[in-house]
């Protein structure tokens, strides 16, 4: 273990001796890991994570390109903590030791790509536009019989990944940065909304129903313009310092106005900018405590009842929902089955394996795709036995890992957000 500590404001290896030692190896994580059912190696699933991170910390084992792929077969899902009798923290162990391995022997080239594009929002922003004017000239299309929309010509992505358009025009630029509400006055709660990168460059249809949603609610709005990505996708990289800069980012662009709740449409984001933030204490947990998920927040604001007092569709729509593993995990699994079981024109059905992670994990899907697809095809299974023409979730990750998995199952369901089905239901508005 090197002395020197890891840049910015996150543990180190050391720092989780103690919840390291907790684990009594039982094996109860066995049944909870999605990479272990695939795998079948111990080194992928939780206990074996952590006798390595405790041989690191004993020196009975070096940072060599075993421990480096050892560390990097992890979903950081959170499966294994949400079921372990000690609640070790596996998923925070993995981040650690991949902090130790960047500081140690740099970010592989994967990781200085990814976090060196998050990091600069200019960049991003340059890309997604390039990349939506482009598009016809720079992606293959390929026959609609083979489930494949778009082959993606891009180092790292598998040639025959699903992979969303990206927007010519980012959510955030569609709309002002403060949206009133119908009946606007200083007494409505205001809420700040945290896009993240998927809804504001591939998924702007998520955040548009998001809007259209807190109109109907009479609620306003604010979407700060300078806010950058969660940050998730370094801490998977092992990139501290550019946590940390994306921390200071949100932290300056939420600091402007005074608002009740930051919401979020995406589990990751959720995740990065509440428990991760929380974690970082001082402003960063100031911020972190103001977040809360976005089908959370409108079942408090009696959205279910405002639902179930619309008229009826005349048809319905079967619809299946997958459980993200960010808000499973936070016990997050209510709200978005109430939402649309009270849905006029979705029929909600339950399906097997809903609970289970689609396979997804970041940057896991990239360095071990193979995989990720293996775990992907058990969910395909589950959405085909369920009948459901739709399979909703609330994360765009997990939806396009969906989507990925029902192309390659050549099935003919669709993943989509629990918002975007909301949004469909309600009246038209006088701004439409």
């Amino acid at each position: 273990m090197s002395e020197h500590k890891t840049p910015g404001r996150h543990k180190t290896l050391d720092d989780f001796r103690e919840q390291i030692d907790a684990c009594v190896k039982c094996g109860a994580c066995q049944a909870q890991c999605a990479v272990y059912k695939s795998l079948k190696r111990e080194s992928t699933v939780a206990r074996g994570k952590v006798a390595i991170a405790e041989a690191l910390l004993d020196k009975q084992t070096p940072v060599d390109e075993r421990f480096v792929l050892d560390m990097s077969q992890c979903l950081l899902c959170g499966s294994c903590q949400d079921k372990c009798p000690n609640l070790v923290p596996t998923d925070e162990i993995v981040m650690a030791a991949r902090r130790e391995i960047a500081e140690r022997q740099g970010l592989s080239t994967f990781g200085k790509a990814l976090t060196g594009v998050i990091k600069r929002p200019k960049l991003m922003n340059l890309l997604a536009k390039s990349g939506g004017r482009l598009e016809k000239l720079i992606f293959r299309k390929v026959p609609d019989h083979s489930g494949l929309r778009l082959r993606f010509p891009v180092p790292f992505i598998a040639k025959d990944r699903y992979m969303p358009e990206i927007t010519p025009k980012p959510f955030r630029e569609r709309l002002p940065e403060y949206v009133p509400a119908r009946n606007d006055n200083d007494s409505k709660p205001l809420s700040a909304f945290f896009t993240g990168c998927m809804i504001n460059f591939t998924y702007p249809q998520i955040g548009e129903a998001l809007v259209k949603i807190f109109r109907f609610l009479d609620l306003p709005l604010w979407i700060p313009a300078n806010q950058g990505c969660c940050g998730l996708p370094a801490h998977a990289a092992g990139d501290a310092a550019t946590v940390d800069l994306l921390a200071d980012t949100n932290v300056n662009a939420f600091a402007t106005r005074d608002v009740d709740t930051v919401i979020t449409a995406c589990a990751s984001c959720n995740a990065g900018i509440g428990k991760h933030y929380r974690a970082m204490e001082d402003q960063y947990a100031d911020l972190g405590n103001q977040v809360e998920d976005v089908l959370v927040f409108f079942v408090r604001q009696g959205l279910v009842e405002k639902l179930r007092a619309l008229p009826q569709a005349d048809t319905s729509t079967r619809v299946a929902y997958h459980d993200p593993c960010h808000l499973r995990t936070q016990g997050i699994t209510a709200e978005p089955r109430a939402l649309l079981q009270a849905t006029p024109g979705v029929e909600f059905v339950e399906m097997e394996g809903a609970d289970r992670c689609c396979g997804l994990g970041g940057t896991f899907s990239v360095y071990h795709y193979d995989t990720s697809r293996s775990i992907g095809a058990r969910k395909a299974d589950g959405i085909a036995n369920s009948g459901a023409e739709l399979v909703a979730s609330a994360c765009p990750g997990c939806i396009m890992q969906l989507q990925d998995s029902i192309n390659h199952a050549d099935l003919k369901q669709r993943a989509c957000h629990v918002l975007e089905l909301i949004a469909q239901a309600l009246p038209a508005q006088d701004n439409e």
